[in-house]
């Protein structure tokens, strides 16, 4: 049985991280290394956690007031047309996300950044591609 984690305690965790990171970027003045970023990434991730938290909360409300809707609902996320449209945004968005990836390593290079940083997104890249060519030939085995 899959468990979940509740919508609720999704807005609330991303509420409470989008609070204590702007909380801690007015507060805070004089920061060094990791805590002149942590208070940002804090924020973002609030952002992101709490709007899926709330996303899912108006979904829940809206199906449960609309019984017809989430019948038809349930039937489109199953739809084998809708899934593999799904699945060609996706390889079309992988796509133009590997030459956007390479543009931005190489603008980030070029701009003298620290060389730490272009090697972890040059390792992250490589990571995707890898992905891909490993799953390419797999499935290529398979058919």
């Amino acid at each position: 049985m899959k468990k979940t984690i509740s919508p609720y305690f999704l807005t609330v965790v991303g509420l409470g991280l989008l609070v204590g990171g702007v909380y801690f970027i007015k507060t805070i003045e004089d920061t060094q290394g990791v805590l002149r970023a942590l208070p940002y990434i804090c924020f973002g991730l609030g952002c992101g956690i709490f709007g899926h938290g709330m996303g899912e909360v108006i979904v829940q409300r809206a199906m449960k007031n609309n019984p017809a809707a989430a019948k038809q609902l349930e039937i489109d996320k199953k739809d084998e047309r809708n899934l593999a449209i799904a699945n060609r945004a996706k390889a079309k968005a992988y796509d133009m996300m590997v030459f956007m990836f390479g543009a931005l390593i190489t603008a980030i290079a070029l701009m003298n950044i620290d060389l730490t940083m272009v090697l972890l997104l040059v390792f992250a890249y490589l990571i995707i591609v890898g992905y891909n060519s490993y799953y390419r030939f797999k499935y290529q085995k398979e058919m």
